[in-house]
């Protein structure tokens, strides 16, 4: 009797062996996606002060569209303010975008206020650039990944725009663009076509040659007023059909 319960007990360790090995590759896979570009990250100085204004912007409400981004984004507040008065004040748009950001500061914004009670009609996501130089394709994707999944947890009611990566750099040959297009080649993915869509509206900024205009763009990087022209053009079809207008 006693050799038989000893068996039996050996046979009920052997699963959960075998579990606790499938949960510990199950974690070791998911800890592995969690790289820099995943991982919220907060900034300071003139970062939190910026961050805290947009809590302060969208506890007022009124807040029917959201751009999500970077220093490319902020700039619809400098050299694209015309353009937006335009096409955006009308329209209770709300700029969250803040200079330098890389994905995992988005992800740390929008877990910490920037999209508190708020329940705009869409959301235009452009971001990651800045993460490449320090990340691979693939790691920005995964970083997008994660903010198109908290807008879709935090706003289930918002169409969400996600925009491919703008160009950089002079030509082709710039690397960093290069891991740009790596990235937007995998964000076709993330669309479904009914709540998250994506466009890619590059090419609109690029000269026949695939060259970079310092008209477009004066660093190769920044957009001028021009350039933010493009932008909102190319996405006005889209915006009005995701807006219900």
């Amino acid at each position: 009797m006693d050799i038989a319960c000893r068996t039996l007990d050996i046979g009920r360790v052997k699963p959960i062996l075998l579990l606790t090995t499938f949960l510990f590759a199950l974690t070791s896979i998911a800890e592995e996606k969690l790289h820099s570009a995943t991982k919220p990250e907060p900034r300071s100085g003139g970062w939190t002060k910026r961050h805290e204004s947009f809590n302060k912007r969208v506890a007022q409400g009124n807040c029917d569209l959201i751009f999500i981004g970077d220093s490319i984004t902020q700039g619809w507040e400098g050299r694209g303010k015309g353009v937006w008065a335009k096409h955006y004040a009308k329209r209770n748009a709300v700029n969250l975008g803040i200079g330098g950001d890389r994905t995992q500061h988005v992800i740390w914004r929008l877990d910490n206020g920037n999209l508190h009670r708020i329940k705009p009609k869409a959301a235009v996501i452009m971001i990651g650039t800045n993460n490449s130089g320090s990340n691979t394709s693939q790691e920005i994707a995964d970083g997008v990944e994660v903010i198109v999944k908290q807008l879709r947890k935090k706003l289930p009611e918002t169409k969400v725009l996600l925009l491919g990566v703008f160009p950089r750099g002079a030509n082709n040959a710039d690397k960093r663009r290069q891991v740009n297009e790596g990235t937007n080649a995998i964000f076709k993915k993330f669309a479904d076509g009914k709540t998250v869509h994506y466009l890619d509206i590059g090419p609109k900024f690029l000269e026949k040659d695939g060259t970079l205009s310092r008209e477009i763009m004066p660093d190769l990087l920044h957009l001028s007023e021009k350039g933010y022209t493009i932008w909102a053009e190319s996405i006005e079809a889209k915006l009005k059909e995701l807006m219900g207008e």
